[in-house]
Parts: C-alpha cells; sequence; structure tokens
C-alpha cells in the first residue's frame, strides 16, 4: 500500500450530493440526486447564475473551507468524464480549460486518454482505466488527490496549492445515456 494511500487514514468520508441548480442543461441527476448523465437534448432552464452553461459539469451541494474529506465516484463503461474539486469561483459559462489555474483540479478520461487536468494535460500511466476513483481533498495541506478505489493505487496528486475560497466535488459526463454514481464505503485505509 502506498504512502499517499496511507496518508488518507483517519479521514472523514463524505456523503456528496449533487446540486441540480449547478447542472448544464444537457445532464440529468437522479432522484437521490447520487448520480448524473449525459442526455444529448438540452433543456430550457433557468440562469441562475450557479449553472454550467458552458461545459457539461455539476458540483456537490456541499462545499469544504477546510478539513479532510473522501469519496468515490463509479465510472466503469464510461468513456468521457471529469471528476475533482472545483473552486466556488470557477467560470460556469465559458468553455476554457479546467485547471488548477482556472479553479479545478480534477482529471479524466476521453476515450483511451486518461489525463491529469494541468496546462498541457499530464498523461496517466493508469491501465486499465479505473472503474471507481477516490477522491481525496486535504484543505489544509493544499493537496487534492485521485485514487483507483479497486487497487487502492495512487493516479495522481495536485500539490502545493493555497485554498482560499470553499471548494466542491466536481463531475463532468459527456457520454450519452450512462450514468456517473456516487458510491458509498469505507475511506482509504479505515
Amino acid at each position: 500500500m502506498n504512502t499517499l494511500w496511507r496518508e488518507t487514514s483517519g479521514i472523514k468520508r463524505v456523503s456528496v450530493t449533487l446540486d441540480v441548480e449547478t447542472a448544464h442543461p444537457e445532464l440529468e441527476v437522479s432522484e437521490d440526486r447520487k448520480s448524473v448523465r449525459c442526455t444529448g437534448t438540452e433543456r430550457s432552464l433557468p440562469d441562475n447564475g450557479k449553472r454550467f452553461t458552458g461545459r457539461l459539469c455539476v458540483l456537490g451541494s456541499e462545499g469544504f473551507t477546510s478539513g479532510r474529506h473522501y469519496w468515490e465516484v463509479e465510472v466503469a463503461e464510461i468513456w468521457g468524464w471529469c471528476l475533482g474539486v472545483a473552486a466556488e469561483s470557477v467560470e460556469r459559462n465559458g468553455e476554457g480549460d479546467l485547471t488548477p489555474e482556472t479553479g479545478v483540479w480534477s482529471i479524466d478520461q476521453d476515450e483511451d486518454v486518461f489525463d491529469a487536468d494541468t496546462d498541457p494535460p499530464s498523461t496517466l500511466p493508469a491501465r486499465p482505466i479505473p472503474g471507481r476513483v477516490g477522491v481525496y481533498l486535504s484543505y489544509e495541506s493544499g493537496t487534492v488527490s485521485f485514487y483507483d478505489a479497486d487497487t487502492k493505487s495512487h493516479l495522481h496528486t495536485f500539490n502545493g496549492n493555497k485554498f482560499t475560497e470553499k471548494l466542491y466535488p466536481f463531475f463532468a459526463t459527456w457520454e450519452e445515456d450512462l450514468w456517473m454514481r456516487i458510491c458509498s464505503g469505507s475511506a482509504p485505509g479505515v
């Protein structure tokens, strides 16, 4: 078991739900707010100032300004997804890059390409691409780490950040009709 995985022991696993008011009009959030999928059809929804309109994204309902938090997301069978954390001030209307410089710390899969969302993107070596991804946020230490939750192996860590605003779980999917699901279970090392 690698060191980063062990360092996450003792953290509180958070129960993440999706904020439907932030969901792009082409995204459908399940009734229990634990799953999201792309419908391919843009619904007419009011512009509430919180909704993503440029990218197929949705945020978690609860944000964090301190502490250590962990959650897992089922992405098996989906070839187009992105997940991580986003700053409250992240651009909701544009289609710009999703990078730490724009307030998003994430990894993604687009067909057979698996990357950390940096500028330029950093290819991740995981093969096969994970079916379930763990996201670990340590607010005070300025780190966001990702794990293959099935094999308990480390995928990527964004280090050296100084977080100054509320961070939210971040999700995006662009493959139609397949659900990305927030899982339950225990935190790494627990």
